[in-house]
């Protein structure tokens, strides 16, 4: 049995990890943090997505797990209502879709509770450090654990990917920074928000800036989106400290209840924060590694479909390497990027089109069905 080390305990990681296990690999999931992590925005499934998490045995799970707004308010950046709608959200869509929005930390736990009964083995609070391929396999360093080595590696460790830094190059010859920054984080609700979401938008010549507010939990927690708008800027992506002042000084400026935001942002256990960018690369593979997800691909939020691509994209690759034609990984990474290019591709196009204000029904229906699942 060949073994796999899947780096990332994401959707893109944990997914890929249950469906090497179903194609006949030993998987071993590599992760940062102390466990699947908590906190994260809501994120949607659409499309093809809805067909891996069919056959990953939990769709209905999902369904029920699904945000339960009943419409939005967009609000200026004094508070003032400009418009409402009760048929959808900017985060979700439209309220009749077949498509489910749920909170990230709902999925990882789904997938996650699949991905141990079917024997996967995980690995927290250690990562990759170096990765050594030859012909044989790949000998993988760790920060804490004993060098080991596996016969493929696969880097599901997102935007700013380790594997993809030691397998492909440093992360500045593939990010592409989208001119905005934003973070998510979650707070009791004390806004009162009932099933309701809201957004506010303020342009000034202090500098734009958006965000989006709903409730989940029903209704006791809400989660935040902050945005503003800004061209590459440096900062330690570790130091949450740093992106707390970063944020709180670029949206000072704005009005309504954004003060008492920002101090539920320094309070806040689950803070993330991080540029709006795709990663744009010429191959996913080399030699035995492959990156999946955000590591290889990401789309960014603007496209609301990262959570999709990670779900396909790792269901296509285990799907691949589980197909015993004699081709080995060799084979199997070749028609991974063959299948996936174009669907990526739609993806990430999705995210200019909704930047300019201006996204079609028609490039969003291709982009959420423009693949096939094999089987």
């Amino acid at each position: 049995m060949q073994n796999v080390l899947v780096s990332g305990a994401g959707v893109a990681g944990l997914t890929l990890a249950y469906w090497l296990r179903r194609n006949g690999f030993a998987a071993t999931v590599v992760e940062r943090a102390p466990a699947v992590r908590p906190g994260g925005q809501a994120i949607d499934v659409r499309g093809a997505a809805l067909g891996v998490l069919d056959r990953s045995g939990i769709l209905d799970e999902a369904r029920a797990a699904r945000t339960r707004l009943r419409g939005m308010a967009m609000l200026d950046g004094e508070g003032n209502e400009t418009w409402r709608s009760t048929e959808m959200t900017m985060s979700g869509g439209r309220l009749d879709s077949p498509d489910i929005e749920l909170l990230r930390e709902d999925l990882t736990a789904l997938m996650h509770r699949q991905a141990v009964g079917a024997g996967v083995e995980f690995v927290y609070n250690d990562s990759v450090t170096t990765l050594d391929d030859g012909p044989d396999g790949v000998r993988v360093g760790f920060e804490r654990s004993p060098e080991r080595t596996f016969d493929l590696v696969v880097g599901a460790d997102g935007l700013h990917s380790k594997v993809r830094r030691l397998a492909f190059g440093p992360e500045e010859d593939y990010v592409r920074h989208l001119g905005a920054y934003l973070t998510v984080f979650s707070a009791p609700n004390f806004l009162g928000l009932d099933d309701w979401e809201i957004w506010l938008n303020h342009e000034s010549a202090a500098g734009a800036a958006t965000y989006c507010v709903y409730p989940v939990r029903d209704n006791s927690e809400i989660r935040i989106t902050l945005g503003f708008k800004a061209g590459p800027l440096a900062y330690d992506h570790r130091d949450t400290g740093e992106q707390k002042a970063l944020m709180a000084e670029r949206l000072a400026h704005v009005g309504w209840e954004t003060p008492r935001l920002l101090r539920a942002m320094r309070e806040a256990p689950d803070f993330y924060f991080d540029q709006m960018a795709q990663i744009r690369m010429d191959r996913w593979t080399g030699g035995r590694t492959a990156l999946v997800g955000d590591a290889g691909y990401c789309p960014s939020p603007l496209s609301g479909q990262g959570t999709s691509l990670a779900l396909v994209g790792a269901y296509v690759l285990a799907g691949e390497l589980g197909k015993r034609d004699g081709g080995g990984h060799a084979a199997a990474f070749a028609r991974y990027e063959t299948r996936m290019r174009p669907y990526v591709a739609l993806n990430q196009a999705i995210a200019h089109e909704n930047a300019s204000g201006n996204p079609s029904e028609e490039s969003m229906e291709k982009a959420k069905n423009g693949i096939a699942l094999d089987g």
